[in-house]
């Protein structure tokens, strides 16, 4: 258990978090009901506390956190942009939402099965785990929603 191996796990959580803050606030500029809309721009804000949490952390243990996610993740937004455009819709959207938050539950249950994590940054990261898990469970409802009403 080093502080290295620690900040190193969190990072990673750190740029995948920022990674789903910016899919949601994709998402909600894209969603043509007003009520995804609302629901991704709260998911957005959920995220951004799990990510200054996880910062603090970083930075607590000597850290230098990312302020920004990954490029995959860029060029994925790009992507989803483009399939809304061509007529893919809300259902589109939100199985893409669904599918982020199937990727980032996890990235989060591979940090906390690691044995040479720290209990404090694994507390930490089950404190953020609770945001991930209700955002996961709340997109798979709305994934299964749309598709039982079509």
């Amino acid at each position: 258990m080093s502080a290295n191996h620690d900040i190193a796990k969190l990072d990673d959580l750190i740029v995948t978090t920022i990674d789903s803050v910016r899919g949601y606030e994709t998402s909600a500029k894209h969603v043509e009901a007003g009520r995804f809309a609302t629901m991704f721009a709260e998911m957005a804000d959920e995220r951004r506390a799990v990510v200054e949490a996880l910062q603090a952390h970083s930075r607590a243990l000597g850290g230098s956190p990312s302020d920004f996610g990954s490029a995959a993740a860029t060029l994925h937004r790009a992507f989803e942009g483009l399939r809304h455009a061509l007529g893919g819709g809300d259902e589109a959207i939100v199985k893409e939402v669904e599918r982020g938050e199937d990727y980032l539950k996890e990235e989060y249950d591979r940090v906390l099965g690691d044995e040479r994590t720290s209990p404090e940054t694994l507390r930490v990261v089950r404190d953020c785990y609770q945001s991930v898990l209700l955002g996961h469970d709340r997109a798979s409802r709305l994934k299964h929603e749309m598709e039982a009403a079509a």
